[in-house]
Parts: structure tokens; sequence; C-alpha cells
């Protein structure tokens, strides 16, 4: 007799789970997407600039590294402004930071 009400409680159970799911509260999913629109949402709030978020996504932080040249160089032609290059220089600088490259004294202060 127990061993039958264990049998029915767990078809109840299943049932549950199965209305769950056809109603499209699909749970673990659901809480995976959640999980991973914040981390994008993060990702995105620390990096403003697709191509520095792509080096970032890659782990590339050599291409990284040439981006800080590339962008320290704008800035010093004037192909920058003080506004765009201090936060494209702060996005690499977070960038490499979050790799583990080791920064330098200049990078660290900035």
């Amino acid at each position: 007799m127990e061993m039958r009400e264990d049998t029915l409680e767990q078809i109840e159970e299943f049932q549950a789970s199965l209305s769950k799911i056809s109603s499209g509260d699909l749970g673990l999913v659901d809480s995976i997407s959640a999980m991973q629109l914040a981390i994008q949402g993060a990702i995105s709030q620390a990096f403003k600039t697709p191509e520095i978020i792509k080096l970032f996504a890659s782990k590339q932080p050599g291409n990284l590294r040439q981006k800080l040249v590339e962008v320290e160089r704008d800035f010093k032609v004037g192909k920058l402004d003080k506004d765009m290059f201090a936060q494209q220089k702060m996005e690499i600088i977070a960038a490499l930071s979050k790799l583990g490259e080791a920064l330098s004294d200049g990078e660290k202060i900035f």
C-alpha cells in the first residue's frame, strides 16, 4: 500500500512538472537565460567599445595591448578627443586586468 502511495505521489509530481513545462515555465532554462543576460549586461556596462568587447571575449591580451597603443597614438595625433581616449583606455586596462595581465605602474594609476 505504501509503495502505491509513493508511486501516485511521483506521478502527481511528474504531472505538475509537465504542466509547468507546457505552460512555458522552464525553470532551469529560464534561470540559465537570466544568468546569461546578467553577464552580457555586466560586460556591456564595463565595455562600451565593440572592438574591445570582441578582444576581451576572445581573450587576446596581445591584441588588446596593440589596441591600447593605437588609442594612445590616435589621441596624440588628434583623431580621438580626451573623453573617448579616456573611456577606451580605461576599458582596455580593465579588460587586461580581468584577463590576469600584469599592468604597468602607469596603467594602474590611469
